[in-house]
């Protein structure tokens, strides 16, 4: 497939370079990493939460941090120091990881917690008020209104 070189439209437009980012990352093929798991779930109207299965990471061997639409989590696992045990298999993943998450505007992360071997990140969409739909009122023009006709009233 051939790839398509967007660097001469940087320098003509202000702005749109977030675009013609994800536009750059839509042909290629996908190279994330399937480790570890992952949930995105919608909890109400405009809360959200990730939850990613951690198994065997401490709070202390993990970092979430949130700047500009990107949220990463990282886990980096200590060294163990037993020279005692010998592992005849050895099935649960110690490698370290960096799974990063693009968010829309305006969506903020609230709180994280980490139990039983998931960590729920939750994140909230909070729209400022002078960007939110508002309903715009319709007077009816003093003209246009109708009009009574006063008269006098005839008594037979």
């Amino acid at each position: 497939m051939r790839h398509v070189d967007f660097a001469p439209l940087y320098r003509s437009t202000v702005g749109f370079d977030r675009l013609f980012n994800m536009l750059d990352t839509v042909g290629q093929p996908d190279q994330s990493p399937s480790y570890p798991p992952y949930n995105i779930e919608r909890t109400g109207e405009s809360t959200y939460r990730i939850t990613m299965a951690v198994a065997g990471f401490d709070e202390k061997e993990l970092s979430i941090e949130a700047h500009a639409h990107l949220l990463t989590v990282k886990g980096e696992k200590a060294e163990e120091t037993s020279g005692e045990s010998e592992y005849l298999y050895r099935g649960i993943a110690k490698r370290a990881f960096e799974r990063r998450f693009q968010l829309a505007d305006h969506v903020e992360v609230q709180a994280a917690s980490l139990k039983n071997g998931l960590l729920h990140i939750d994140l909230l969409r909070n729209i400022p008020e002078t960007l939110k739909p508002r309903r715009i009122a319709i007077a009816a023009d003093a003209a246009t209104a109708t009009k009574a006709i006063e008269g006098q009233v005839s008594v037979n």
